[in-house]
């Protein structure tokens, strides 16, 4: 199948996943349309994390599709490291190799696993950590960084690649509360640039702010979705009010 803009980037039908007895997603579909910010919120347990972790193949599925850019995720003769090079992932750990430098952990992966030219890799991740704001702290190894720092770092890491995609798993979830606010800033410039991204996040006030729509999970199922006004303002499941009455 050849993928064109038109079509959703990100296409999930149906699947459904399990930890040996425990069902953790009963049979989740979405769409995301290439340019399109999407939050997936819900209680701890719903599945949120799981989901987008199936996204680059982090977790295999039990049945059902997703395709990226058409292609499904899931085919056993899929190259992954091909997948991953579309669809960016950062996760709530920062995952730094702690005896590299910011400028060697976001070159890492373009020079040893992508094979590129060293110089034209260093300019380009010189450059990302301009775009996150970390100008003056490419010589700065991840135990001089503050938290919110290195999830910067994570971030350009990921962005060296060039991924048609990002996904975003709680990213400020281990972060001092004065540290989320630049990493959020962060995540908006790139989607204000028409990155396609996809976040698991628990910031209602920024998913409100950012998202084209948003998902409710609960249970290992989609509730209820819509998009960002219409959801907070007019939620029609009792399961999603519930929730919301207790975290905005």
């Amino acid at each position: 199948m050849t993928w064109t803009p038109d079509k959703p980037i990100i296409s999930i039908k149906d699947v459904r996943k399990s930890f040996g007895a425990v069902e953790v997603l009963k049979g989740v579909s979405l769409d995301v349309m290439k340019g399109e910010v999407i939050c997936i919120i819900g209680p701890s347990g719903s599945g949120k994390s799981t989901l987008i972790r199936c996204i680059n193949a982090l977790n295999d599925i039990q049945s059902g599709s997703i395709t990226v850019e058409g292609q499904e995720v899931h085919d056993p003769k899929l190259d992954k490291l091909e997948l991953r090079k579309k669809v960016g992932m950062v996760f709530q750990q920062y995952n730094l190799f702690p005896h590299k430098t910011a400028l060697q952990n976001v070159m890492m992966a373009p020079v040893k696993v992508l094979r590129q030219p060293k110089a034209e890799v260093e300019a380009r991740a010189r450059a990302l950590l301009r775009k996150v704001r970390l100008e003056g702290k490419e010589n700065s190894y991840p135990g001089e960084l503050s938290g919110g720092q290195q999830q910067r770092v994570a971030i350009a890491r990921s962005l060296a690649m060039n991924p048609d995609v990002m996904l975003f798993d709680e990213v400020t979830a281990a972060l001092d509360p004065e540290t989320v606010k630049e990493v959020l800033v962060t995540i908006r410039d790139l989607a204000a640039e028409g990155m396609t991204c996809v976040l698991v996040t628990h910031e209602m006030g920024f998913a409100r702010e950012i998202a084209d729509h948003v998902y409710f999970t609960d249970r290992g199922v989609i509730v209820e979705h819509a998009p960002p006004r219409e959801f907070f303002e007019h939620p029609k499941d009792p399961r999603t009010r519930a929730f919301l009455s207790q975290v905005l």
